[in-house]
């Protein structure tokens, strides 16, 4: 009987955490969307340093996105990252769906041209930032964040929770071409956020 109501109890407290999990997920990628809609409304620099908004509220308020929690996780909550991801792409589908007449052909097509090695290799470079933003912004420190948002994408860096949003927004324009380079900026990205970490314990040693 106690054993039962235990296990009932556990299931209970697993269904809760995966709920808030999703739920913060998917608020961290209407986020991402907002930051990708200013981006694609104004362009250029400005446009590029205003998508910052979308990664400050994310570590402001601890929602979890992909690129925030990859460079974190452990071998306990690393099987959390694709719950994650899913909501985060949730989210940017969500927020696409809003009527603010943006468009995002130009992206797609570049990264529809573009090879999924070349894509994971731009990944890898976003990961590195977003995991040095995200390790600032922590320490209360945020300019690094202010800095790293418009260098990735003035870079050319790709960031798979802010493609999603770009997708979604342009899904007419999609072809097959996308999915292998998709994956790879997941791959890439993953790659990219843990690159600092190893660093730190390189130099540690």
């Amino acid at each position: 009987m106690n054993a039962s109501y235990q296990e009932h109890r556990k299931g209970n407290t697993n269904h809760g955490h995966i709920s808030k999990l999703l739920l913060s997920s998917v608020l961290a990628g209407c986020c991402i969307g907002i930051g990708g809609t200013v981006y694609l409304k104004v362009g250029g620099v400005a446009g590029a340093v205003l998508f910052s908004i979308g990664l400050i509220t994310v570590v402001c308020y601890k929602l979890k996105l992909y690129t925030g929690a990859a460079g974190f996780v452990t071998r306990s909550n690393i099987g959390e990252l694709l719950p994650i991801l899913l909501g985060n792409i949730i989210g940017c589908v969500l927020l696409s769906l809003l009527p603010t007449k943006v468009d995002a052909s130009a992206i797609i097509a570049t990264r529809a041209a573009c090879e999924w090695y070349n894509a994971f290799f731009l990944a890898i470079g976003c990961g590195v930032l977003m995991t040095i933003a995200v390790t600032f912004a922590r320490e209360d420190k945020w300019l690094p964040l202010l800095f790293a948002v418009p260098a990735f994408i003035l870079c050319g860096f790709y960031h798979c929770v802010a493609d999603a949003f770009f997708y979604a927004v342009g899904w007419e324009h999609l072809s097959t071409d996308v999915i292998s380079v998709y994956l790879a900026t997941v791959a890439g990205n993953f790659v990219g956020c843990n690159l600092p970490r190893l660093a730190a314990i390189a130099n540690a040693q």
